[in-house]
């Protein structure tokens, strides 16, 4: 698997915008280390483009015609390379080098059957979906639900994605070639409500990793009694008497103070008998983090953005740049060491030098590309100045071909996530020197 053109742009006129998209990647597609013959497309766009997201899909569809497939949404920002769109028209494309009969695009009208279940006889009898990249409308009726019945499909049970956060309308894009999607009639490919994307058979070789953007800022407890949406009990004890605790307020003293530091604060939720905190005091990939959305002083109780239940782990915790960064930094470190060849030649550590230097991507980090899906809180604005996120992403992984967008919400796993990143890269073989 050779690197995956990538091409982005930001103009007024999406025509131009899109020329300048195909200029970057017919650039790519003709050198030697690029994929020269992608079938497989997958395109962001910013709202500001919402009107025009089937006009953009159609040219560029006509323009790579050996480009069979797309998927992708709108959002309200976009992440391509170490550059962020964010409240501008933008365009971000990568077109990936896998082989036709490893993934299937999957929408509402064609959805993803059940692993090794696709019916009849046609080009998608019998694939098995090892995992799948989601894109998924927030309005959706019992979205979690549906997020975990469509990694119920996957062998792995594994889902990568995020929310589409356009502010005109939560529009995705589904369109398959070759007759592997059936049922698109007149949508011409963009489709709002429930899920699509892509699902990647076993022979396609990724990592994925979740980063969180919060602190916790107390100590891991138990829910011992919950009623829907509310917090009764933590370790036996009544809810709010624990959170005014932890957060050292108090409601009688100073209530404004003490409401004021409840808005800041969050829950970050974990299974029962998972760890929601690792050793080193930070929120693990288990943790979900939910915002307080009431307090019941007649109840004692803490209401929750989610359905609790007695067993479950949670800790309170806040938005916390530092702790973002490290933690941004700390998954990159794990997936670069997971791809590393364990022995390197003479040839593979000087090429991987280099590439440290100029931060140009290279066959011999065994990254051929990135999807990285960030919240719409994060950024640049919670990172510190303009493209921070997406420069520690260049820094820790070198400049590998890379897309995305921010999401109102992360999708990794079977869970729905908020405030956080979900990297994931697809891995090329190991070079041979």
């Amino acid at each position: 698997m050779k690197l995956f053109p990538t091409g982005h742009a930001t103009h007024p006129d999406w025509r131009m915008a899109a020329g300048l998209v195909l200029a970057q990647l017919r650039a790519q597609m003709a050198l030697p280390d690029y994929e020269a013959a992608p079938s497989l497309g997958l395109l962001y766009v910013t709202d500001h483009y919402t009107a025009e997201a089937a006009d953009i899909l159609d040219l560029l569809a006509a323009e790579l015609p050996e480009v069979s497939d797309w998927a992708g949404a709108v959002a309200a920002g976009i992440v391509a390379n170490a550059a962020e769109y964010i409240d501008e028209p933008a365009i971000g494309v990568m077109l990936l080098g896998v082989p036709a009969d490893q993934y299937r695009v999957f929408s509402g009208v064609a959805p993803l059957a059940a692993s090794g279940h696709a019916p009849g006889d046609g080009p998608n009898a019998g694939f098995s979906a090892r995992c799948a990249l989601v894109h998924a409308d927030p309005e959706t009726p019992e979205l979690p639900e549906l997020i975990a019945e469509v990694a119920g499909r996957t062998d792995d049970g594994l889902l990568f994605g995020g929310l589409a956060s356009g502010r005109a309308g939560a529009l995705q894009f589904a369109l398959g070639g070759n007759g592997t999607m059936a049922g698109q009639g007149a949508t011409r490919g963009v489709f709002e409500g429930g899920l699509s994307g892509v699902a990647f058979g076993s022979e396609v070789g990724l990592a994925t990793q979740v980063t969180q953007g919060c602190q916790p800022v107390s100590r891991q407890r138990e829910i011992t009694g919950a009623d829907e949406n509310l917090l009764l009990t933590l370790d036996g004890r009544p809810a709010l008497d624990v959170l005014l605790e932890d957060l050292a307020i108090s409601l009688d003293r100073d209530p404004q103070q003490a409401i004021d530091t409840v808005r800041a604060t969050l829950v970050g939720l974990s299974a029962a008998g998972t760890d929601g905190v690792r050793v080193t005091g930070d929120l693990g990939p288990q943790a979900r983090v939910r915002h307080i959305i009431g307090l019941d002083p007649k109840r004692r109780a803490v209401a929750i953005a989610d359905r609790a239940e007695a067993g479950m782990r949670m800790s309170f915790c806040r938005r916390n740049a530092q702790a973002a960064r490290a933690d941004l930094m700390r998954i990159c470190a794990e997936i670069r060491e997971s791809l590393e060849p364990q022995e390197q030649s003479l040839a593979t550590a000087q090429a991987l030098a280099l590439s440290e230097t100029d931060a140009s991507p290279h066959p011999a980090r065994r990254i051929a590309g990135a999807v990285y899906i960030s919240c719409v809180g994060r950024g640049g604005p919670h990172f510190g100045a303009p493209n921070a996120e997406l420069q520690i992403l260049r820094h820790a992984l070198g400049d590998v071909p890379l897309t995305g967008f921010f999401a109102g919400g992360e999708i990794a796993g079977h869970h729905l996530y908020g405030y956080t990143g979900v990297l994931t890269v697809f891995t090329a073989d190991a070079p041979t020197d």
